[in-house]
């Protein structure tokens, strides 16, 4: 008997919406996902620890922080024999349903919320209807609850519908942080996948809309550095000093003269910076975090090696030392083209979807392209597809939301689409 999910969408997205979880302490979520796949009911079902490569996360925060979010999730009644498989930074899952012979078909979605507070204002419907973010200083801004809703829908249609082959969702953990694509990756079950769709809501286009394949996720790395110097008194002894606030100025002034690439574009950004005690104080320790991004991955890793030149030549100046730390990182990888067009051309045959647009560049970055780097390395093919939403502002705002039409919408082409390749496979 079907347990109806497509009947629910709207109240699991909000569900979800209320308990924003930042990487790898998506425990509330990660429960709330798993119970959707039990009452669904799957051949295999891997949580946490089952479904990941512990020693290949990146981005974990430190034990204290998991312990808190811990401690949360255990008061608000999430079930023990989850907690014990999420816990200490090992949240997400992976369902796997076996339909009878055919292809390896995999989704991959994303669990995480941003780090920001969500507004209470009138005119914002998740403050007006009650589903606001519960957790202050977190919020769903991006549509990561949203996607795991449409995979919980994708996976009951797939179970009930005619697909033959093995179907596998993927809700992967801490991808805003990027920590979450390469140990999923190599946890093993990415392994036999034949083809491999992801998806994000909204972007920019509008409810009804699909992009049936993206290009150009930019190649990034985050980077964090920390300068050590000696303290001395500003006054009376300046030159006793080793000046750790000199060295990071000149490392962020150099940073930004990092020549462009002629092969393609290149990003590079410091965003954060804390350390140093007071005025009177020759700062002895700063820490600095950082970004490069590029067009491919080896324009990235140009941008990477002359920042770290840059970071080290700093300190050596000020007569510092440097610690320089890579937190995470993700490849560049395209849709490929074959599998885009299968996607438009399941997009055109839904009713509610009035536009679809073959390909379009993503410009930002994302973790999933490990999971479509393996798969395409292993002779399959990947996609990443966009479903259409209203949202009334940009991503990763106070004011984030998504017209909850667009659920529907992604369910019904993505399990279409799962079908099809079924069908098309020689």
């Amino acid at each position: 008997m079907s347990h109806d999910v497509r009947n629910r969408l709207s109240g699991i997205r909000r569900a979800l919406h209320r308990h924003p979880e930042p990487g790898w302490r998506e425990l509330q979520t990660t429960e709330r996902v798993v119970e959707e796949i039990e009452r669904i009911g799957v051949d295999e079902l891997a949580i946490g620890r089952d479904a990941l490569a512990s020693d290949h996360r990146m981005a974990v925060p430190d034990d204290e922080e998991l312990d808190a979010w811990l401690d949360r999730a255990r008061e608000a009644g999430v079930r023990e024999d989850v907690l014990e498989r999420t816990a200490e930074g090992h949240t997400g899952c992976v369902a796997v349903l076996e339909c009878g012979e055919g292809p390896t078909v995999g989704l991959r979605v994303d669990l995480d919320g941003v780090s920001m507070t969500e507004s209470d204002e009138p005119g914002h419907v998740p403050a007006d209807e009650g589903f606001r973010s519960e957790h202050e200083g977190y919020m769903h801004a991006c549509g990561h609850d949203a996607h795991p809703t449409i995979a919980l829908g994708v996976l009951e249609a797939v179970k009930h519908g005619d697909f033959s082959g093995t179907f596998k969702a993927f809700f992967q953990p801490a991808e805003e942080i990027s920590g979450g694509g390469k140990p999923l990756v190599e946890g093993g079950y990415v392994d036999d996948v034949d083809y491999l769709l992801a998806m994000h809501v909204g972007l920019g286009n509008p409810t009804g809309t699909i992009v049936s394949g993206v290009r150009k996720p930019l190649a990034m790395a985050h980077l964090t550095a920390t300068f050590e110097g000696a303290s001395a008194h500003a006054g009376t002894a300046p030159n006793a000093g080793a000046n750790a606030m000199q060295a990071v100025a000149t490392a962020i002034q150099n940073a930004y003269a990092i020549p462009r690439h002629a092969d393609g574009m290149t990003r590079v950004n410091l965003g954060r910076i804390e350390g140093g005690t007071a005025s009177n104080v020759i700062a002895e320790e700063i820490t600095i975090d950082g970004e490069v991004r590029g067009e491919t991955t080896a324009l990235m890793e140009y941008t990477r090696t002359e920042l770290e030149r840059v970071l080290y030549a700093a300190a050596e100046m000020h007569d510092c030392d440097v610690t320089l730390r890579v937190i995470s990182e993700s490849p560049r990888i395209d849709s490929d083209p074959e599998l885009r067009d299968l996607i438009g051309a399941v997009a055109r045959g839904v009713k509610s979807v009035d536009t679809v647009v073959p390909e379009r560049e993503f410009g930002g970055s994302e973790d999933v392209t490990y999971l479509m780097e393996r798969v395409q390395a292993n002779g399959g093919l990947a996609a990443y597809l966009l479903v259409g939403t209203d949202h009334p502002t940009d991503h990763h705002t106070p004011t984030f939301d998504v017209d909850e039409r667009s659920l529907d919408i992604g369910v019904e082409v993505i399990a279409e689409a799962v079908s099809e390749i079924a069908r098309r496979r020689p």
